[in-house]
């Protein structure tokens, strides 16, 4: 609207609409108001649309005349690269087409021909998207670029009442893909929920309240919901909370659980738990410090309590355990890790010995190697971020060892190995205290809970959460628990004695009514 000198020329403009209108008077018209529009009003924004001819001109030129495909690599905005905190990182604009490219490159990185690619929140694709995204559902294929050969997609999305910007799968998606209708099932998580070392008065409170488990409800009064992620969410808190030493209140554990009674219900369980905590004194329980009148108080107060009182002592005790057994596993591991490290350096130091190379640098070069091995395989993704942290321990140890052996001027690789040695058996020793340990908990646990609740549903909850326990299963194979396999197998009797009174009863109740149905 403006030429070079700043001045008002509308010839520009006025010959434009002009034109457009001998081809199309509608869409010339509506330039024509529009040019009127803002010419003869006062536009209270900030606004950019006053331009010069030539700015007019370029925007209607062959330059305009592209289309946009995505490039197979990460496109950039601006800078290439940005610094947080002295660390470079890219900013990137992802399209599909980048997406599979990175499927190519985890290929080239890790050497893996296989893998999963997982798009999330699939319904929401745009609808000028969706055909592409049908090619690539059925063909693996978007626009030209392939994702390879023994490559599996899979998707996942909401339901429409979840979130508003879903799409309905229609017949021609739903025809391309297999669909898996996912349903909450509290049983299923209690078992991820131990796995993941979720806290135990989260699981207490859904073995005993599993309606409380999800829910999502639309109402007059606005959203309320329950969910699984909500669940994990709080248990991080709890956890946190409890080594700050920081109460937990209603209003923030509905910030978790958006629904206000099963909120309410939890703080009020969480409030009981800890305090049964305290009252029950379980570390010492556990590690056998009770007086035998105190321990009989305990015992009795069990055996009294009510239900949820109860059900709530076993978990605190399973909690208990389950923190010891994991603590022992990962020394166990650590240990185990080291060990191996050991036996190869020893085979390194006998190799060199018969070449007469035994400087103490052989061991710190060992050292050096098992790094960069490793290295390469956090390259690679062939280790998982927990395994790569029990490497760099054991490598980080090492190192220690060899600077114990220095300070004490050891000279030979092979005292050096001497020295790595004892220091890994003064190791080793605590590892078998923490087996004793552990092993009377566990017997303790027992006796309280027979002393307590006898062979009844808390002795079966006992036994059942060991069970579904990775770690102290795994603690138990190795190094055995006498209680445990007397409890197990005593349950399991009885389990089976009750299924098979069950159908004698069936069978004889069959039998009188086939009777009954002659004498008719």
């Amino acid at each position: 609207m403006f030429d070079a000198s700043g001045r008002d020329n509308n010839t520009y403009n006025v010959d434009n609409f002009e034109f457009i209108k001998k081809t199309s008077p509608v869409v010339g018209g509506f330039i024509e108001k529009e040019y009127y529009r803002q010419k003869n009003n006062v536009e209270l924004i900030a606004s950019e649309n006053y331009c010069s001819e030539a700015v007019l001109a370029a925007c209607g030129s062959c330059l305009s005349w592209k289309y946009a495909e995505g490039y197979p690599y990460v496109r950039t905005s601006g800078n290439t690269s940005r610094y947080y905190g002295g660390t470079e990182f890219d900013v990137s604009e992802y399209t599909m087409s980048e997406i599979v490219a990175s499927v190519y490159d985890c290929m080239e990185n890790t050497g893996r021909k296989e893998g999963i690619l997982f798009i999330d929140e699939i319904n929401c694709v745009s609808e000028t998207l969706a055909p592409a995204m049908l090619a690539l559902l059925q063909n693996k294929t978007f626009g030209s670029h392939k994702i390879p050969e023994g490559w599996i997609l899979v998707a996942a999305g909401n339901p429409p009442e979840y979130n508003k910007s879903v799409r309905e799968f229609d017949i021609v998606t739903l025809d391309r893909v297999r669909k898996l209708t996912i349903e909450p099932d509290c049983d299923i998580w209690l078992k991820y929920a131990g796995q993941q070392k979720v806290h135990q008065a989260i699981i207490s409170y859904l073995s005993v309240k599993k309606n409380n488990f999800y829910a999502v409800e639309n109402t007059v009064d606005g959203k309320f919901f329950v969910t699984a992620r909500g669940w994990e969410d709080l248990s991080r808190l709890l956890q946190s909370y409890e080594k700050l030493g920081i109460g937990i209140s209603e209003e923030l554990v509905e910030e978790f659980l958006q629904k206000e009674e099963t909120a309410r219900d939890f703080a009020g369980f969480y409030q009981l738990y800890t305090k049964y905590g305290e009252d029950y004194e379980i570390p010492s329980i556990l590690s056998g410090n009770l007086s035998r009148e105190n321990l009989a108080l305990k015992e009795k107060m069990a055996a009294d309590g009510a239900f949820e009182e109860r059900f709530a002592v076993v978990n605190l005790i399973l909690g208990a355990l389950r923190e010891k057994a994991e603590e022992y596993g990962q020394a166990d591991h650590q240990l185990e890790i080291l060990y191996e490290m050991l036996l190869h350096l020893r085979t390194q130091v006998r190799k060199n010995a018969e070449e007469e190379k035994l400087g103490i640098s052989l061991l710190e070069e060992f050292v050096q190697e098992q790094e960069n091995s490793l290295q390469i395989k956090v390259k690679m993704e062939l280790i998982s971020v927990r395994e790569q942290k029990y490497q760099e321990t054991a490598i980080r140890r090492l190192r220690e060892y060899i600077l114990t052996a220095k300070k004490e001027h050891v000279r030979s690789a092979e005292n050096g190995f001497k020295r790595i040695s004892k220091c890994f058996e003064k190791e080793a020793v605590c590892r078998e205290d923490m087996i004793q340990k552990l092993q009377g908990e566990l017997q303790n646990a027992f006796s309280f809970i027979k002393e307590s609740f006898g062979e009844n549903q808390e002795m079966l909850l006992f036994v059942t959460g060991i069970t579904a326990d990775k770690s102290m299963t795994s603690f138990i194979a190795g190094n055995g628990c006498p209680a445990y396999f007397e409890h197990s197998e005593m349950l399991l009797y009885n389990k089976e004695e009750n299924e098979l009174r069950k159908a004698c009863l069936e069978a004889v109740h069959e039998r009188l009514q086939e009777e009954s149905r002659d004498r008719v």
